[in-house]
């Protein structure tokens, strides 16, 4: 999560990006039809976040993730039959995509489109930002710069690629820790509370040729030893950006082109929300259109090839989908930037109901993208997946042998 300063209101967004100069400022304003100047975006309206979450880049300044000249096909498949019971209620693909104020919905199933979906005025050629969707890519960056040698290994000190940290609560932290949000380091994501870390980081300055990112988190006690305590924090996963950076030598904008989008054929360019710094903002906020989040997805679920060449080691989303840290919930977890269910699938995630599903086994993707009436809501969340559990249970019908 992080921070925007708009016309001096602190609006807290979880997971948007900071947008501090006054032009910056004017342009949301202007974008978004009747912005309320005392409120955050947690309670704007329905209709000003609809038309935010669609033209975030043309908002504040954004780096361009430039695709390829040549789109990756998504035939159509066989269109999926879909009716379930949960919640104890009978649901269809229109209620569901209803009661989840869904942008767009796409099921890809073995290479084909069996579902897709669009609504509240949105549609195929459109962007629709990511929120923290963003961070698993980002771990895959990661992946990619350990494949490239960047990176020598995920036990490496994080130290070792941003010196500035050291003397920091970060010294002895590897970045496998790092990855699985396990540092120790005392860090406040209260979105309430205006004094958090969460709350003041994107105010922070570049401190002579040390970048914000870095100036602010070495500033952070340690008070968990690395490794025996998961913490959600945001301000890591922009450090990772900081780290593939360094380590890769080019912005994670370039880097992300250069590895999956446009040699995997996505159909567009997408975009990077930047900070102040002009540096691409890794815990959250790439636009991109629904069919290239479903085509990330494909890519994940197929190991990790783009143009015929491994982007990441092998193995590498079969550790990085699987459990590395307890979250305290009953058959879920969290993995390298990537929230985990035991079963074998798991998620990328985004306030507002953004979300790229994946379950390898079944050759399943879910990408969708919609704009759910609060930030977070635990009962959407649970029709979500239970909608996931719906297409998995379809599918298994379709492969079940006949009487």
């Amino acid at each position: 999560m992080n921070v925007i300063k708009l016309l001096g209101v602190v609006i807290l967004t979880l997971s948007a990006p900071a947008l501090s100069s006054c032009d910056q400022a004017k342009k949301l304003a202007a974008g978004v039809a009747g912005l309320p100047s005392d409120k955050n975006i947690l309670f704007w309206t329905d209709a000003q976040r609809s038309k935010a979450f669609r033209m975030m880049d043309s908002l504040t300044d954004a780096a361009t993730i430039e695709a390829g000249g040549k789109a990756m096909p998504l035939p159509q498949g066989k269109p999926i039959d879909l009716a379930w019971t949960a919640a104890g209620r009978d649901w269809t693909i229109d209620s569901y995509l209803a009661e989840q104020v869904s942008a767009g919905v796409v099921i890809v199933h073995d290479g084909r489109i069996r579902l897709e979906r669009y609504g509240i005025d949105y549609d195929a050629e459109g962007r629709w930002t990511s929120f923290s969707v963003a961070k698993s890519l980002v771990s895959t960056l990661v992946g990619a710069a350990v494949n490239d040698g960047y990176i020598e290994s995920l036990d490496d000190p994080v130290t070792r690629y941003i010196p500035a940290l050291k003397g920091s609560g970060y010294d002895g932290v590897s970045i496998a820790q790092l990855m699985t949000m396990r540092s120790g380091v005392k860090w406040n994501e209260d979105y309430g509370d205006p004094q958090s870390d969460v709350a003041k980081f994107n105010a922070q300055q570049a401190e002579g040729d040390i970048d914000p990112v870095t100036a602010y988190m070495r500033k952070l006690p340690s008070e968990a030893k690395p490794g025996t305590r998961w913490q959600y924090n945001t301000g890591e996963t922009n450090l990772i950006g900081v780290l593939v950076e360094r380590a890769a030598g080019r912005p994670i904008s370039q880097y992300l082109s250069e590895k999956i989008w446009a040699p995997y054929g996505m159909e567009a360019d997408a975009t990077w929300l930047t900070n102040d710094a002009g540096k691409e903002i890794a815990g959250c906020c790439i636009s991109a259109r629904l069919r290239d989040y479903a085509r990330f997805g494909l890519f994940v679920a197929e190991g990790g090839l783009a143009g015929g060449k491994r982007v990441v080691p092998e193995g590498w989303f079969a550790k990085a989908g699987t459990k590395q840290a307890e979250i305290g919930a009953p058959g879920r977890g969290y993995g390298y930037q990537w929230w985990t269910y035991d079963d074998g699938s798991f998620a990328a995630q985004g306030i507002f109901g953004q979300g790229i599903f994946i379950d390898p086994a079944r050759k399943l993707v879910i990408a969708s993208n919609g704009n759910w009436p609060v930030a977070s809501d635990a009962r959407l969340r649970e029709h979500r997946d239970a909608f996931y559990r719906a297409v998995r249970s379809a599918i298994d019908r379709e492969a079940a042998p006949a009487d």
